[in-house]
């Protein structure tokens, strides 16, 4: 089937209409308006007569989509290789439905067949208009006429419903309202498309890649399950220095044997090697092919690693990608506390829905890493996840960033155009960081984008259709901004659909200990320090800095506590290190918290030996010795510059 696909793409998609009745007429009424986009055809059947009927046109590579309604398309989308696309029946449709009827019949008792499920709010709206409306739902076709049958039996003179519904209300003498609009087909119709093109393209790409792979400069090799050479490109041959004339087979297996045993019975890469093949370094890696947790066969790559140092080089030095991959999920987020708790399951929630999300919380609370958490654990993750800071750039470039721009429509604008992140987001999510200081020109533009999920580029002459959700943060109150006039208030309610107020560190104490333990690691990690002492080094850091974490304000929140216990990683390294000598050096951030250091003092002193409190003259002679240095006298004498000072302004001793 991919084969004969792959050979239509040139043409355009083809779409099966598969309905009977009512909606197969409609249908056909719709598909020459859009005979220019896309071919259709009729199949006027349903259930497994219209899966024979496809079946045809499938392995003949003529049917990209396949639109159909109710439990016909359920069935159809269960049963096919091809996608399905449903006409969905919106509020309005029925609405309107039920509008028709009661001006066509007023007083009438009112029928209602629904496609699986019964709505709890037409019945309160049946109440309201004092209207005798009962409902059914059906999940097949024996259902359908069992739901008319019983709607006429309970005294129902007039049946809505889908096409097959209303034939039988009208053979039982009943009255009837189609329920599909024209809008819902066209919708479905414009969906189906979309879906057809983007399977074309992906088809398009598939094909390509296969071509690309036999040019490739990489070496691939791939095996089937019993270790047999199923394919290799001419680089692998060359990179390997196999000789053609000779058995290739049985030189590929020598060559390679390492990296098929290496590859394991996993889905998992292994890890990547060196290896001195051919005369060459090559960069080797294997991976199992995993069909349904079945194990396949084996892909093997060699790349020259002169080559891949080059290819490093120009990574490092071109522009920073937009696109990036959401790499933090909600279970990142640290901390037992109730306010973390409940940013957790908002986002659970949250995550469920592509509603807007408006993420409210200081700098540095992890707005972020909520947002990829959302995306990462929603239908759209694996897909695109697009950040972007309205605050960092000007006017100008943030509407070329965000909307794009074609070539020509401004001075020093790219050539051949270029795609904004709206698009780059297509079918994932976009996260518009600090929403509230985008410029009050551009904030009609998202609004548009918001209200018709399109996007229109500088110097288009079309819009372009997207289907992305958005996430927007922000430190400021929007509330206040809309009072003020330089927010709009529908933009403000269009992306407060959805709401998370994020906690300041503040307000969470009781999770800084875990978040420092956490952070160290990462610390350690990061800048390549060994952790000592199985852990007793992180544990002695944390647990010094309990009381200064307990009373700073932390106006930086997560970032700033990042920051001091990467800091804490880098200079708390020698075994021997005095925390009461270092700690005002290292953390001058905490000299607004002086008492509580000194509180921390008074602790430690109170577990050790008595000691004599050293007097004025002890501190005057420590500053004499030092050259009037107070932080090293205070370290001198083991005491705090709040200490130091206090005993510098007391009276001299009697």
């Amino acid at each position: 089937m991919s084969q004969v696909v792959s050979n239509a793409v040139p043409g355009r998609p083809g779409i099966a209409l598969v309905s009977f009745s009512q909606l197969a007429t409609l249908c056909e009424t719709v598909a020459p308006r859009y005979g220019d986009q896309a071919r259709f055809f009729s199949v006027r059947a349903g259930y497994g007569a219209a899966v024979a009927a496809l079946q045809t046109h499938i392995e003949a590579g003529t049917v990209d989509v396949v639109l159909a309604a109710g439990s016909n398309g359920a069935y159809l989308r269960d049963n096919l290789a091809v996608p399905v696309v449903m006409v969905k029946v919106n509020g309005f449709d029925v609405l309107s439905a039920i509008a028709q009827a009661i001006s066509l019949w007023p007083g009438e008792s009112v029928g209602l067949v629904l496609h699986e499920a019964i709505s709890k709010e037409l019945a309160e709206l049946g109440k309201y208009l004092r209207l005798d409306l009962r409902q059914r739902a059906y999940r097949s076709i024996d259902e359908v006429r069992e739901a008319v049958e019983t709607l006429a039996a309970e005294g129902c003179t007039v049946i809505i419903g889908p096409g097959m519904a209303c034939d039988l209300a009208l053979r039982a003498g009943l009255h009837s309202v189609f329920l599909y609009s024209m809008g819902a087909v066209e919708e479905a119709f414009e969906r189906s498309i979309e879906l057809a093109r983007m399977s074309r393209q992906k088809e398009s790409k598939r094909v390509r890649l296969n071509t690309i792979v036999a040019h490739l400069r990489d070496g691939v090799a791939a095996f089937d399950e019993s270790g047999q050479v199923e394919v290799v490109n001419p680089a692998m041959l060359e990179l390997l220095g196999v000789d053609r004339a000779q058995d290739i087979d049985a030189q590929l297996m020598r060559a390679l044997g390492a990296q098929l045993r290496d590859a394991g019975d996993g889905d998992a890469m292994a890890e990547e090697r060196i290896e001195q093949m051919g005369g060459r370094a090559l960069i080797m890696n294997s991976l199992p092919i995993v069909d349904h947790g079945v194990r396949s066969g084996t892909v093997i790559t060699a790349q020259d690693a002169l080559v891949a140092q080059r290819i490093d080089r120009s990574l490092r030095t071109s522009q920073r990608p937009r696109h990036v991959v959401a790499r933090h999920k909600l279970a990142d987020l640290t901390g037992a506390s109730a306010a973390i708790d409940r940013v957790r399951r908002l986002a659970q929630a949250s995550a469920a829905h592509d509603a807007t999300l408006l993420l409210i919380g200081e700098s540095g609370t992890g707005k972020e890493l909520v947002a990829q958490g959302v995306h990462n654990a929603s239908e759209r993750r694996g897909n695109p996840f697009v950040a972007f800071n309205c605050a960092a750039l000007p006017e100008g470039l943030i509407e070329s960033e965000l909307f794009g721009h074609e070539e020509g429509a401004f001075t020093g604008a790219r050539r051949g155009g270029k795609p904004g992140l709206f698009e780059v987001a297509h079918t994932g999510t976009i996260f518009l960081d600090e929403v509230g200081e985008m410029p009050a020109a551009l904030q009609s533009r998202l609004l548009r984008v918001l209200q018709e999920r399109e996007v229109m580029k500088l110097g288009a002459g079309r819009a372009t259709p997207i289907d992305v959700r958005v996430i927007a943060a922000t430190h400021r109150d929007l509330r206040e901004l809309v009072r003020q006039g330089t927010f709009r208030a529908d933009l403000y309610f269009r992306l407060n659909l959805l709401q998370i107020a994020l906690p300041a560190l503040r307000e969470r104490r009781e999770d800084i200990p875990d978040l420092a333990r956490q952070l160290l690691a990462r610390s350690r990690s990061k800048y390549g320090l060994a952790a000592r002492n199985d852990g007793q080094d992180d544990a002695r850091i944390v647990a010094f800095l309990q009381p200064l974490f307990a009373s700073y304000a932390w106006p930086g929140n997560v970032r700033e506590l990042e920051n001091l216990v990467a800091r804490a990683a880098i200079y708390l390294t020698d075994a021997a290190w005095s925390a009461q000598q270092d700690l005002r050096e290292i953390f001058p951030e905490f000299d607004e918290v002086g008492e509580v250091v000194e509180a921390g003092e008074r602790h430690r002193q109170a577990a050790a030996p008595s000691a004599a409190p050293p007097s004025r003259d002890d501190v005057l002679r420590a500053l004499e010795a030092h050259g009037g240095n107070r932080a090293a006298a205070s370290r001198a004498l083991g005491i705090g510059r709040t200490t130091l000072w206090r005993l510098m302004k007391s009276s001299p001793a009697r």
